[in-house]
C-alpha cells in the first residue's frame, strides 16, 4: 500500500499533504507493524514534534553475507521531507557499493529509491531500497566486516 501524500479534493483539485502529516502516517504504520517485517523504523524521541529523526533497521537477506545480520541506521527527514527523500545513514558498519565506506552515509546517486525519489514515497520505501541493493550483485558476496563494528 503506497502512503498517498498528494491527493484530490472532490473539485479535482490536487492536495499536498503537510509533511507532519505525512510522517505521522508513517510511524503509526510502522508502530502497528504493517509493512514488511525485515525492516523496522522509529522515531529515537518520542517528544520530537517536528518527526525529524528515525532510527531503521534492516535484517539482512538470506543467500548474501548480510544474512542473518542486523543493521542499525539514521534516518533524517529535513524540512524540505518529503519533497526530497531522507538522508540516511548507517551505524552499523557495512560494505555497500552505494555507502560511504568512511561515513556510512548513504549515497544519494547510488540508490535507486533516492534517485527515483517522489512525494509518495518514505522511509519504508527507503529501507526496502537499502534492502534490495543488499541482493543486488555488486552487493551480495561484498566481504562485510565483523559484526557488532559502527561507524
Amino acid at each position: 500500500a503506497i502512503l498517498l501524500n498528494m491527493q484530490r479534493t472532490p473539485a479535482g483539485e490536487t492536495v499536498i499533504v503537510p509533511r507532519n502529516f505525512k510522517l505521522l502516517e508513517e510511524l503509526e504504520k510502522s508502530e502497528k507493524g504493517l509493512g514488511d517485517m525485515a525492516i523496522s523504523f522509529g522515531l529515537v524521541d518520542s517528544g520530537d514534534t517536528f518527526l525529524s529523526d528515525w532510527n531503521g533497521g534492516i535484517l539482512g537477506p538470506a543467500g548474501t553475507h548480510h544474512d542473518g545480520r542486523f543493521y542499525q541506521l539514521q534516518v533524517h527527514c529535513s524540512e524540505q521531507y518529503p519533497a526530497v527523500p531522507p538522508q540516511v545513514k548507517f551505524v552499523s558498519k557495512i560494505n555497500m557499493n552505494c555507502v560511504d565506506s568512511k561515513t556510512g552515509t548513504v549515497k544519494k546517486e547510488k540508490l535507486q529509491a533516492m534517485r527515483s525519489w517522489n512525494r509518495n514515497m518514505g522511509i519504508e520505501q527507503i529501507l526496502q531500497s537499502i534492502r534490495m541493493e543488499m541482493c543486488s550483485d555488486q552487493n551480495r558476496r561484498l566481504r562485510q566486516p565483523a559484526e557488532g563494528l559502527t561507524f
